[in-house]
């Protein structure tokens, strides 16, 4: 079992605000169960050094999970797994390299489809989510492009809206490494069904998030219907925290069907 165990790859995606360090629970996780896992830190998040401030479309967003996905051997495919706003992230490197993807996990995460523009979830989630912005900051960056924002999350917010049921320790490395990501209007991404669309894809819902709502999570699957879909009890937004036993074992039987 060990052996083919071994020849499945985890790419872990973090979402906004976050960095490869939200995954520190669940990588040693799957690594025991024999998986290789990399934990990505997209550009100025984490530990990465690029600055916000050159960060201007998706694009430059993920690059650094681009470059992981070129790098791979052409035989070589992994699963990828994205949180929250790194589903976009998944979503280009999906349309990329279809051919490099073994399965696409979306953990609460947003999802586009391939009939309409990809801002279209982005409007969605403006009408369907009341949005509570309460000690979070917007700021512009760039002058020229006053419509391309940072948003760094209050600790306020973190506390009711991400971590609500996370442990307390979680919520307090969240405060401390927390740094602005891009609110950009993603105006040039359009996905396929010959790239993205080809990808099979799962979802794991959390239905204690209050981020990103169970009805608005239910509503993206309906949107664009997935191979399975995974639902974790008691999860907030944060389940590599909330609820790591649980999201490790959805993994883990989606890489076990797929070995």
């Amino acid at each position: 079992m060990a052996e083919y165990m071994n020849q499945n790859h985890f790419v872990l995606v973090h979402g906004s605000n976050l960095g490869a360090w939200c995954w520190y629970k669940l990588k040693p996780w799957l690594q025991a169960a024999g998986y290789r896992v990399t934990a990505v830190d997209l550009a100025a998040s984490g530990i990465n050094m690029k600055a916000i401030q050159d960060v201007h479309t998706f694009q430059d967003y993920a690059e650094p999970l681009l470059e992981i996905m070129a790098s791979l051997p052409p035989n070589k495919k992994v699963i990828l797994v994205g949180h929250s706003l790194g589903g976009l992230s998944l979503a280009l490197a999906m349309e990329k390299f279809p051919e490099k993807v073994l399965v696409a996990v979306f953990i609460t995460a947003f999802m586009p489809d391939t009939r309409h523009h990809s801002s279209y979830i982005f409007d969605q989630s403006r009408e369907r989510i009341k949005l509570d912005l309460q000690d979070n900051q917007l700021l512009a960056y760039d002058e020229s492009k006053p419509s391309i924002k940072s948003i760094r999350l209050g600790p306020e917010y973190l506390a009711s809206k991400l971590y609500q049921l996370s442990p307390t320790e979680d919520l307090e490395l969240a405060k401390m490494s927390v740094r602005p990501g891009p609110l950009l209007p993603d105006e040039e991404n359009k996905f396929t069904d010959e790239g993205y669309g080809s990808v099979e894809r799962v979802y794991i819902v959390c239905d204690k998030d209050r981020v990103v709502p169970i009805e608005f999570q239910l509503w993206m699957i309906e949107n664009n219907p997935v191979r399975r879909v995974f639902v974790i009890k008691g999860a907030d937004h944060m389940p590599m925290f909330s609820k790591t036993y649980e999201l490790c074992d959805s993994l883990l039987e989606i890489a076990h069907k797929h070995a």
